[in-house]
């Protein structure tokens, strides 16, 4: 057996020990790699299983099926790549489930578990698929069931918890799994675990996904190479402590990610050339100390880090060649290192300066590898890659988080980032953060040390303002796209630092004007787009510095065409640039004409001097502007006023109607003093003044305030003074005001402070340094009214046990105290603190007016509602046609005066009526006859014919069949002729006789042959009952169940059925060792099998199924041996008990033999006590049992026991003295076992082929009482007559005189004096003046035409042939030959006999028949008895007659 198999062995043991020793508590970080399907049977008390933290990779299907109370499990953190619904479907009482962190394969296999959870939404949260990789990262419960597919071969269905198996379209020997060029798309899984070569080159595959190869320990060679890997998972070979070569060459691979080759300590071989590899960071190889040979041939790699190689200590080969190297000043140490080692092998040359190029890097001299501005160091079409300094190429930073990045691009795009983080790549060459929520581009520096990144993307954000020098030291971008931006204008220094800049996009901003100085500096810009803006002019001067500007896109901008914009066509047509040709808007006149078309004179200001490029007024009109100081104080202002200048300092909002804090002071960081005091200000919302860093004052005064969150107030770190003074402030919570360090005044006078053990913080924080100068004073709780927050001791606030006012409460949770009425719905709001969201009807800030008596529609059954002389309270309904009342809840009678005839019911409806007509009736009122002898409503049965009469419909019924309908199939079993206890079976329109073993004949009137008293038998006895018979003639006794040997005298098969049954075997006397066997069958858990002894008795019995053998010395503790194998599933298995020197051995069905030593000083069996087989009597069990091993019976043996063997001998069990009521032993083994009756008894019969019948409990039927008993008249619908079933699921009615109809249900007409006359062949007549008679189809006569008429000539002139026939036939039944003796008189008499009734044997049967006899008994002795014989032989001749009753004759034996 293989060694994984043992250990998972082990590992399921300790599972089941540890579940039953402590009811399942917690089985994580143990070494658990599977679950079998039976690993938790027998255990069903469990409620929590937690497998965190282990190693399984496979669950077989049903595993939890017994755990039917199971609440909680978790399988977090373990390898599990599929499950099964098998494995889940048993668990109703499930409330929590955890698998995340896991190997999961989302395909076909798996698509059963998204269902699964999304119907369970609180169930196995962060459950997440691994592979396939297009999925990898989402939830399961969120992905549709079609992308779940199927495409890897190896995939299977199901796993086995015993290890794994080898793919099919694979090859495995011994430890290597062969998968080359199998057009695999993935690593294959569930491979064995023993492997230590593992080839997959020359397949599909893309990617390895985290983990692939952990399961597989052992491995100590990968072959990846020749797929179409583009992606590995940093962990992906985790935990290959013994792999030493792994070959990857020939694939996609452009990076290698930290930590891939992290814990390889053993690699020696590691194979990377053919990819596209462009970076390696400088620790990339730092586990690899034993590597001999590293090849990077053909790659992209242009510069290598300093110290990559010097972890590599024991490396002897090295191959760089074909990659295109930069020999510049970063590279020098290569040289120097490949001059102390000369490892390289394949040639290493230079790509770049050209002076080295094509120079081996091995024989340059390290001087020669300089770093010039004046050198190229980039190769053709890779300019935009790593720029000229290639020492920057190092992958020393992880790319940030939520982000993608791909060779030296960055793409941080829809993130819903609000900043550009710091945390760059410094290898970027493209950065990417379109599609986010940024607002303003800050002057941080970042690119200074980005200094590669030549395209940065920032389109499609909310960004206003740039801050002067944002772009500082970013002097390699060479394109800018601020497209779909918030931009209103470009201020002087917007884009310093972009020297190098070509392409500049600024589409669909809201820039209204370029001034001049917009853009100074850019020199370089060759594409500018102010493409769908608001432009209506551009300064004379604003492109004047772009010298190399050749594309300038200004279309869908609203030119304003007067004086100011005259200078632009004539610049346009000087400079031959491309513009796409503007047209104008304003004024009217020149409407769409393209802006090159406009003549000079056209261009003019009189009555338009519009010039958005004016000096702005840097004040708003609600305001006042003096320098950096804006008043807009006492306007009525209900939100900030447009145009507040970005610089401002000193802002006051007081005596307004503000009703939050305007959330554009966000971009007024200079500010230093707010005051909104006076307003109508509510709520703060957390982090309002966060950008706020110079604010110092800060003045919200006599606003609405209730509540305070914790981060009302962060990052005000410079504030000195915070005014809060009369508010409606009652809590404030721990922590709100940490950030304000410099904070020295605090004003909380007027609020109604509740000054319970939640404001003891604050009392001890304004003590600190006096910050609150004594104003403010506590409201409550009791006891605390009009004391100071700052003079009152802090162990004052103090919770004393009762529960805070819901009115407190409700200032910082409004919806707390359920204000709104009428099942209305609270909302916080942030102005009016509650929001009510009224249900129909109601209205008002609590939903508490309806709003009219209709709102709800009292009216019914569609009914409009109508308010009455416009008074909301009263109301009237006007009803639709067909109702009345009130609310016109009453349907009108239609009914009223209707009569339906023919017992038709009238049944009302709205505004009309429907007469419900029986099944012979129709019409509106039910008055016409239903033509009940169409095809398709015909009621007669088996073909008979419809007749329509005056009354209705009648059925002529055909021979065999009657009833209304022909429905009953007549039975003509009734006075059959059928002998000797036969089965009459009833045909149509006759019947046949189904003959008792043995019995023969048309009527079963032919006796069981007796065998001659000359037969061989004659001589030889059987015994117990056995029948002889002769087989190639010798006597063969033929044994009845339970009995064997030549004259069936041994019993050695017995059935124990009674529970206390048994039987005593005298004390067999044989030597001290002894070897015993037996069979048994049973399907019982437990029982005794044998027992012998006395103080020092030897018991073998079934416990739980197993064979137990226990051994007793005198009063030393009982020894116990128990067997591997379950014998208790019905069939026969054999047990073997040994005794020999100092112990016992059992071996069950010729397995290994257990042992059980030490048996004491008597070493072997003693066998001198009676033998006791199946049971114990109920007096030893008392007296033996409390010391011998048999007291943990479970009671006796019930099921078969045969060949019993001693000492090789046979046991005959005759000789044993049944016990528990003799009837309780059988012989013989019969299936009277526990599942033979499913609904009631077993009781055995030797008659039945089974052995046993069973007699079923009411309701049951059926040969093992498996169906339960539906009789079709059960509920029956009958009025008045009797039910009659036609078959299992239907029924008809036979109606009392003087009723008819299907239902027996009404009165009929005068009773037919024919209807129950029954005429068989002819039909019924009424003579005047006598009762109903039958008149006979000719060749029928008799009372009911049921007797065939004979023709006496026919007749005669037969029976006068008989004697010469007769004659003819005794010679040839006598002949000597035949050894058949038949007397002339028993002939005459069968012929006569044979022309009286019917039979169905031909004749072709009878002479069959004859032979047969013949052939086998050719010396028999025929003892006839009466029989039959056809009637139709009165058609044949009188010679072919007797040859036929011959025939039939010789065909009944």
């Amino acid at each position: 057996m293989p060694t994984y198999i043992v250990m998972y062995i082990f590992y399921c043991l300790l599972l089941f020990i540890l579940l039953v020793l402590c009811c399942c508590r917690d089985l994580s970080e143990n070494q658990i790699g599977g679950i079998p399907r039976k690993a938790f049977r027998g255990i069903t008390n469990v409620k929590n299983l937690h497998l965190d933290n282990n190693h399984i990779d496979c669950i077989e299907a049903g595993a939890f099926r017994a755990l039917r109370g199971l609440e909680v499990l978790t399988l977090n953190n373990n390898n599990i790549s599929t499950l099964s619904v098998e494995s889940f479907n048993s668990m109703p009482e499930l409330r929590t489930f955890r698998l995340h962190s896991n190997r999961l394969l989302c395909d076909c296999h798996l698509s059963w578990l998204s269902g699964w959870l999304r119907q369970r939404p609180r169930l196995g949260l962060f459950t997440q698929c691994m592979a396939p990789p297009h999925l990898r990262g989402l939830n399961v419960a969120e992905v549709q069931k079609k992308e779940f597919t199927c495409t890897d071969y190896s995939r299977r269905g199901s796993c086995s918890a015993f290890g794994s198996t080898c793919p099919l379209v694979c090859s495995c020997t011994q430890s290597v799994v062969d998968c080359r060029g199998k057009g695999l798309t993935a690593i294959p899984h569930n491979l064995p675990h023993s492997i230590t070569e593992l080839r997959l080159e020359q397949n599909a595959i893309k990617n390895i996904p985290p983990g692939a190869f952990s399961p597989y320990r052992k491995l100590r060679r990968i072959d990846l190479s020749n797929n179409q890997i583009m992606e590995i998972a940093a962990n992906a070979f985790q935990g290959l402590r013994f792999l030493n070569s792994l070959v990857l060459y020939g694939n996609k691979i452009t990076d290698l990610p930290m930590g891939l080759f992290s814990g390889l300590y053993s690699l020696q071989l590691l194979l990377l050339n053919a990819n596209k590899i462009s970076c390696i960071r400088i620790d990339a190889f730092e586990h690899l100390q034993n590597l001999q040979l590293l090849s990077l041939y053909d790659n992209k790699l242009q510069t290598l880090g300093k110290g990559t190689f010097n972890p590599l200590r024991h490396m002897k080969t090295l191959h760089l060649a074909q990659n295109p190297l930069i020999c510049d000043c970063h590279l020098r140490w290569l040289a120097e290192y490949l001059h102390t080692n000369p490892i390289e092998t394949s040639g290493t040359r230079c790509a770049s300066p050209r002076r080295l190029a094509n120079k081996r890097i091995g024989q340059i001299k390290s001087r020669k590898m300089r770093c010039s501005a004046k050198e190229k160091y980039t190769l053709p079409g890779t300019e935009g890659q790593h720029g000229h300094a290639g020492g920057s190429c190092f992958m020393d930073m992880l790319c940030p988080d939520n982000c993608r990045c791909e060779d030296t691009m960055v793409d941080c795009s829809g993130q819903r980032l609000t900043k550009i983080r710091g945390q760059i790549p410094l290898y970027t060459t493209d950065l990417r953060f379109n599609n986010n929520e940024l607002t303003v581009l800050k002057a941080t520096g970042l690119f200074r040390k980005l200094k590669e990144v030549k395209r940065l993307i920032v389109s499609n954000n909310k960004i206003s303002h740039i801050e002067v020098g944002a772009f500082e030291g970013a002097s390699g971008i060479t394109e800018l796209q601020l497209s779909g931006n918030h931009l209103e204008s470009v201020q002087a220094g917007m884009f310093q630092g972009l020297r190098q800049l070509k392409t500049l996009m600024l589409r669909s901003n809201k820039l209204t004007c370029i001034n001049n100085a917009s853009f100074v500096g850019l020199t370089s810009v060759r594409l500018l787009s102010l493409y769908d803006n608001q432009i209506t002019t551009i300064s004379p001067d604003a492109f004047s510095s772009m010298h190399s500007l050749s594309t300038l896109n200004l279309l869908a901008n609203p030119f304003n065409c007067n004086c100011h914009l005259a200078w632009l066509g004539t610049w346009l047509r000087r400079r031959r640039i491309v513009t796409g040709n503007p047209r104008c808007q304003k004024p009217y006149f020149l409407k769409e004409i393209p802006l090159l078309d406009v003549a000079a004179q056209d261009f003019s200001c009189e009555g338009n001097d519009e010039n958005s490029c004016a000096p702005v007024v840097r004040c708003p009109s609600e305001c006042t502007c003096i320098d950096t100081v804006v008043r807009c104080s006492n306007r009525n202002l209900l939100f900030l006023p447009k145009g507040i200048p970005h610089d401002v300092t000193e802002l006051y909002l007081d005596g307004n109607q503000l009703p939050m804090v305007p959330k554009d002071l966000v971009n007024s960081k200079n500010l230093k003093l707010i005051d909104l005091s006076n307003n109508r200000i509510s709520t703060i919302s957390n982090f309002s003044f966060a950008n706020m860093s110079q604010l110092s004052t800060l003045i919200l005064s006599f606003n609405r305030l209730q509540c305070l969150p914790v981060e009302a107030f962060s990052g005000l770190k410079s504030l000195r003074v915070l005014s809060l003074h009369g508010n409606d402030i009652s809590m404030v919570p721990s922590g709100a005001f940490s950030d304000l360090t410099s904070l020295s005044h605090l004003a909380l006078g007027a609020n109604p402070l509740h000054c319970d053990c939640n404001l003891h913080w604050l009392s001890e924080w304004v003590k600190h340094g006096y910050k609150e100068p004594g104003i403010a004073q506590c409201t409550s709780p009791a006891g605390m009214e009009d004391k100071l927050l700052l003079t009152t001791p802090s162990r004052l606030f103090d919770c004393l046990g009762d529960s805070i006012d819901l009115n407190v409460l409700a200032k910082c949770q409004p919806c707390l105290s359920n204000p709104c009425k009428h099942k209305g719905v609270c909302n916080p709001d942030p102005v009016e603190f509650y929001h009510c969201t009224c249900p129909y009807g109601y209205k008002g800030q609590d939903c508490e007016t309806p709003i009219h008596a209709c709102v709800n529609n009292p009216c019914q059954h569609g009914a409009t509602c109508n308010l009455q002389d416009d008074q909301h309270e009263q109301y009237r309904c006007t009803c639709p046609v067909g109702f009345e009342g009130k609310l016109c809840e009453k349907n009108v009678d239609d009914c009223r005066g209707i009569e339906c005839a023919n017992n038709g019911t009238c049944v009302d409806g709205v505004d009309q009526f429907s007469c419900q007509c029986t099944y012979e009736y129709t019409g509106q009122l039910c008055k016409e006859h239903v033509n009940l002898c169409l095809p398709e409503l015909n009621p007669c049965h088996h073909d008979s014919k419809c007749i329509m009469t005056e009354l209705g419909y009648k059925c002529e019924c055909p021979p065999g069949y009657l009833g209304d309908r022909c429905e009953i199939d007549y039975n003509d079993c009734k006075g059959n002729r059928c002998q000797n206890g036969a089965n009459c079976i009833d045909a149509v329109n006759g019947y046949t006789c189904e003959c008792p073993p043995a019995f023969s004949g048309l009527f079963c009137e032919i006796p069981p042959m007796v065998l001659p008293r000359a037969s061989v038998c004659q001589q030889h006895e059987c015994e117990n009952g056995a029948q002889c018979v002769e087989q190639q003639g010798e006597p063969l006794c033929q044994c009845v169940p339970g009995f064997e040997g030549e004259r069936c005298e041994k019993l050695t098969s017995v059935n124990f059925v009674n529970r206390d049954a048994y039987l005593q075997l005298p004390s067999p006397q044989q030597p001290q060792h002894a070897n015993i066997s037996l069979q048994v069958a049973t399907d019982e858990d437990s029982g005794v099998l044998l027992y012998n002894g006395d103080r020092d008795g030897v018991a073998v019995e079934l416990f739980h199924g197993r064979v137990r053998v226990s051994y007793d010395k005198d009063n030393s503790p009982a020894a116990t041996l128990y067997s591997l194998e379950t014998i208790n599933d019905g069939h026969f298995h054999t047990v073997e008990l040994l005794a020999l020197e100092q112990g016992l051995k059992l071996s069950v069905d010729g397995g290994n033999p257990k042992s059980l030593m030490a048996m004491g000083k008597q070493s072997s069996l003693n066998l001198n006590h009676p033998l006791y087989v199946g049971g114990l009597p109920s007096g030893l069990t008392v007296a033996a049992t409390k010391t011998s091993p048999a007291k943990n019976s479970m009671g006796s043996f019930h099921g078969c026991l045969r060949h019993l063997y001693i000492n090789s001998e046979l046991q005959d069990l005759r000789k044993g003295r049944t016990g528990g009521g003799g009837a309780g032993v059988v012989p013989g083994c019969v299936a009277c076992q526990r599942s033979s009756c499913q609904h009631g008894s077993c009781l055995l019969s030797s008659a039945h082929p089974l052995g046993f019948v069973c007699q079923c409990q009411t309701g049951w039927v059926g040969e093992r009482c498996e169906r339960p008993d539906v009789h079709a008249c059960h509920n029956h619908k009958c009025v008045h007559g009797e039910c009659v079933a036609s078959d299992a699921h239907s029924y008809s009615c036979h109606c009392h005189e003087g009723y008819l109809g299907v239902l027996c249900d009404r009165d009929a007409q005068p009773v037919d004096p024919c209807r129950d006359m029954l005429c068989k062949h002819g039909h019924c007549k009424v003579k005047p003046d006598s009762a109903p008679s039958c008149h006979c189809q000719s060749g029928y006569q008799g009372e009911h035409c049921d007797e065939a008429k004979v023709d006496n000539s026919q007749a005669n002139r037969t029976t006068g042939d008989v004697p010469a026939n007769v004659d003819s036939l005794a010679r040839l039944l006598t002949n000597s030959s035949s050894g058949i003796h038949l007397q002339l008189s028993q002939v005459r008499e069968a012929a006569r006999l044979s022309c009286t009734l019917s039979t169905k044997h031909s004749v072709l049967d009878m002479h069959a028949d004859l032979f047969y006899f013949l052939f086998h008994f050719p010396t028999a002795d025929l003892f006839f008895f009466p029989f039959f014989f056809c009637s139709f032989c009165l058609s044949f001749s009188p010679k072919s007659c007797s040859s036929l009753v011959a025939s039939f004759m010789f065909s009944q034996f």
